[in-house]
């Protein structure tokens, strides 16, 4: 359920604010949305799997709480994240 470091690499590079920037919060949004589409998937054929569905509910978490500050800090960046990621229908 980890990403692999091409897929991560990939992500980081889209999302990144400026060169070099792997640490700020529209990364870490994209990297979190991939891993729970990720675990998502797991769950779906695994149902029974109670320790990935608490981390789930960790990352969604901790996702809200980035994407409130991110919000808060600078509307524009998080109204096109929210565009590329495709959340908040």
């Amino acid at each position: 359920m980890a990403l692999d470091k091409g897929k991560k690499a990939e992500l980081v590079e889209k999302f990144s604010t400026k060169p070099g920037d792997n640490g700020s919060s529209e990364v870490q949004i994209a990297l979190l949305t991939q891993q729970i589409n990720s675990v998502n998937e797991h769950l779906r054929t695994h149902r029974g799997d109670e320790h990935a569905r608490y981390g789930l509910i960790k990352m969604v978490g901790r996702r809200r709480s980035l994407l409130k500050y991110l919000s808060r800090s600078n509307p524009a960046s998080y109204r096109d994240l929210l565009v590329k990621l495709g959340l908040r229908k």
